[in-house]
C-alpha cells in the first residue's frame, strides 16, 4: 500500500469521500445479512409453524431492504466516482506541470510513447482502484468478517468446520499476487514500448514511406505486439490456475455444510431454517473470496500504474532555482556574457566542451562554426542553462546564472532552432507563442522582418490559417522564418539563431541576414551556422572541433590563416574563387 500512501497526497482534501464512499457500502453489505435472515424466519416460522401472518412483514421488510441497499450503492458509486475522478484530475496536471519543469536531461532518455502511456492508461487505472476498487476492497472484509459473525451467532461449532478452507483460499490469492505483480508490470512495459513504436510511425511516417520501409515497420512492430500478447497469455495463464483452485476449495465448503449441516438438521440440534441461512451465508463469504482474485487484478494493475506515474513525480529537476535566485529584470539586463573554463559532458560520456573561454560585450555577434558534434549547439544549451555546467562557470551581466531564476533568465533569451516546432494553430498565434497582448502590427512587422509576411498573405487565411501537428502543410522554409519572426516579437536581450537559415535558399538568406542587422542592433547575438555566409558580418567567430575552440577571430582575420575557417571558406567559396583567379589571369595576360 506504500505506492498508495505516497498517493494520498493527491486527493486528501477529498479523503471525505473515500470514507463516504465506504460507510455506505459497508452500509449497504451489512444490509445484505438481512436476507439470509428472512429466509430462515421464513422457513422456521412461516412454513414450519404455519404463521402466515408473518408473510406480508417479511415482503416489506425486504422491499424496504432492497430500495435502501439500492440508494446505499448509489452513493457509494457517486461519491467513489467523485473521488477517482477528482485524483485523476489532480495527477494529471501535477505529472503535466512536473513534465514541463524536468530538465533535458530527462528528455534525452524519455520515450513520447511511454509518457502518453503513463499519462492516459496509468492514471486510469489508478482512477479506478481509488475510485471503486479500493472500497471493495475493504467490502471484501467486511462481508467475510459480518458474514462469520452472523455464522457464529447461529451455530459457532458449524461455523468453524465450514471455515477450515478459508485459510488455504486466502493463501492462494496472496501467491496469486505475488505472480500477478510483476506480470502486470511487465505488461505495461510492453504497452508503453507499443505505444511508442506507433507514435513514431505516425511522427516519421514520411521518412518510412521515403525508404519504403513499410515492412520494415510492420514487422518491428509485430514484435512488440507479440512481447505484448505474450504478457497478456502469461497473465491468463495464470488466471486459468487461480479460479479453477478458487472453486475447488469452495465447493468442499459448501460440502463439508451439507454434510455436516444435514446431519445436525436431522438431529434436531440445528433447525432447517438455520442451515439454509447457513448456505446463503457462506456464499457470503466465499463469493468475496472469488472477487478476491479481480479485486488484487485491480491493487497489482494500480500499484503497477501507480510506480510509473510517481516516478514521473519523483523525478529529480536536474536544473533548478537555488535558494534565493535571483529574479531579472529586462529593464536590468545588458546582455554581457562570459564563458570561463567552461568545461560539460553528457552524463558519463567523453566531455562535449572543454575550457571554453570567450566574453560578448552587450550587442556583440558572436557566431560558431565546426562540424557535427563540435559543441556549437551545446554551447547555446549551457547558456540557456539546459544542462548545468561541469566545471567553469557562465555570467550574464557579472552574475553566475545557477544563482539566477531560470524563468528569468530564459525570458530574456529568444532562440531560433535549426529543427523548427509550430503548434497546431494559427500562424499567428505561433508567431505570439508566450506573449500576451500583442498587435497586429507587431506580429506583421516582425514577419517582414523574418521574410515570411508575403507568403503568409497568399495563405486562404492569412495569418489566421491554421498548420497543422508540426507546422505540416508548410515548407521547412516557411516553417523556420515563421519560427524567427517569433523570436524576433519576444524583443529579447540576447538572440540565438541555431542554424536558424539552413532552410531557406541562399537569396531568402541574404534578405533574412539583411533583416537581422537591424534586430541585432544593441542585442547580443550568437550565430551557429554552417554557411560562412550567416557568419561573415560577425563581431568574432569561434571555430570548435571536438568540443574545443581551434580558432577565433572575425570573418577576414580568419580567412588569411591557414585553419578549418579557410577550409571550409574554400569550399563553399570554391566557384567564387576559381572565377577570380581566372580573371586574376586574364588580367595578367
Amino acid at each position: 500500500m506504500d505506492i498508495l500512501k505516497q498517493l494520498s497526497i493527491y486527493y486528501r482534501e477529498k479523503r471525505h469521500y473515500l470514507i463516504l464512499s465506504m460507510l455506505c457500502l459497508a452500509a449497504a453489505t451489512a444490509l445484505g445479512l438481512v436476507y439470509p435472515l428472512l429466509l430462515r424466519k421464513l422457513i422456521d416460522d412461516v412454513i414450519r409453524k404455519q404463521q402466515y401472518d408473518l408473510v406480508l412483514g417479511i415482503a416489506l421488510t425486504a422491499l424496504g431492504v432492497v430500495i435502501v441497499k439500492a440508494f446505499l450503492q448509489f452513493l457509494h458509486g457517486f461519491f467513489g466516482g467523485r473521488l477517482g475522478n477528482y485524483l485523476a484530475y489532480r495527477l494529471r496536471n501535477a505529472c503535466y506541470e512536473k513534465l514541463q519543469f524536468l530538465s533535458f536531461r530527462y528528455y534525452d532518455r524519455a520515450k513520447t510513447g511511454d509518457l502518453m502511456s503513463r499519462l492516459t492508461g496509468d492514471l486510469e487505472a489508478i482512477r479506478n482502484f481509488v475510485g471503486f476498487g479500493f472500497a471493495q476492497l475493504l467490502n471484501l472484509v467486511l462481508m467475510v468478517t459480518f458474514g462469520m459473525a452472523v455464522m457464529m451467532s447461529i451455530h459457532w461449532q458449524l461455523t468453524l468446520v465450514t471455515m477450515i478452507t478459508i485459510p488455504f483460499l486466502a493463501g492462494i490469492a496472496l501467491k496469486f499476487e505475488s505472480k500477478i505483480h510483476p506480470a502486470f508490470q511487465e505488461m505495461r512495459l510492453a504497452l508503453s514500448s507499443l505505444t511508442t513504436a506507433v507514435q513514431e510511425n505516425i511522427t516519421g511516417v514520411r521518412t518510412v514511406k521515403a525508404f519504403a520501409r513499410e515492412p520494415y515497420e510492420v514487422e518491428k512492430f509485430s514484435h512488440r505486439n507479440e512481447r505484448y500478447k505474450n504478457n497478456q497469455i502469461f497473465a491468463a495463464t495464470l488466471w486459468s490456475k487461480f479460479f479453477p483452485a478458487m472453486e475447488l476449495l469452495a465447493s468442499i465448503s459448501v460440502a463439508v455444510l451439507l454434510a455436516v449441516g444435514g446431519t445436525l438438521v436431522v438431529k434436531e440440534q440445528l433447525s432447517l431454517g438455520d442451515l439454509v441461512a447457513f448456505f446463503s451465508l457462506i456464499w457470503f463469504i466465499i463469493g468475496p473470496m472469488w472477487g478476491l482474485g479481480f479485486h488484487i487484478n485491480n491493487y497489482t494493475q494500480s500499484k503497477a500504474s501507480g510506480e510509473r506515474v510517481l516516478e514521473i513525480l519523483n523525478h529529480k529537476i536536474d536544473v533548478k532555482d537555488m535558494e534565493n535566485a535571483i529574479e531579472l529584470s529586462a529593464d536590468e539586463v545588458k546582455g554581457e556574457v562570459k564563458f570561463e573554463h567552461v568545461t560539460f559532458a553528457y552524463g558519463n560520456k567523453l566531455p562535449a566542451v572543454r575550457d571554453i573561454n570567450f566574453e560578448a560585450p552587450p550587442g556583440k555577434v558572436v557566431g560558431f562554426l565546426g562540424g557535427t558534434g563540435s559543441g556549437k549547439s551545446t554551447i547555446i544549451q549551457l547558456l540557456m542553462r539546459a544542462y548545468d555546467v561541469n566545471e567553469g562557470s557562465i555570467e550574464l551581466d557579472g552574475h553566475d546564472i545557477r544563482t539566477l531564476s531560470v524563468q528569468s533568465l530564459r525570458h530574456q533569451i529568444a532562440t531560433v532552432f535549426q529543427e523548427t516546432f509550430l503548434f497546431s494553430s494559427s500562424i499567428r498565434n505561433n508567431i505570439c507563442y508566450g506573449m500576451s497582448e500583442v498587435s497586429m502590427d507587431e506580429v506583421i512587422r516582425v514577419a517582414k522582418l523574418a521574410k515570411a509576411h508575403e507568403f503568409i498573405m497568399e495563405l486562404p487565411d492569412g495569418y489566421d490559417t491554421v498548420v497543422g501537428e508540426r507546422g505540416m502543410g508548410l515548407s521547412g522554409g516557411q516553417k523556420q522564418r515563421i519560427a524567427i519572426a517569433r523570436a524576433l516579437l519576444k524583443n529579447p536581450k540576447i538572440l540565438i539563431l541555431d542554424d536558424a537559415t539552413s532552410a531557406v535558399d541562399m537569396e531568402t538568406e541574404q534578405e533574412i541576414q539583411a533583416g537581422f542587422q537591424e534586430v541585432m542592433r544593441g542585442r547580443t547575438t550568437f550565430i551557429i551556422a554552417h554557411r560562412i555566409s550567416s557568419l561573415r558580418h560577425a563581431d568574432e567567430i569561434l571555430v570548435l572541433d571536438e568540443g574545443s575552440v581551434v580558432q577565433q577571430g572575425t570573418h577576414d582575420e580568419l580567412i588569411k590563416v591557414p585553419g578549418p575557417y579557410q577550409d571550409v571558406y574554400r569550399i563553399q567559396y570554391a566557384d567564387h574563387l576559381a572565377r577570380e583567379e581566372s580573371s586574376t589571369k586574364r588580367g595578367e595576360a
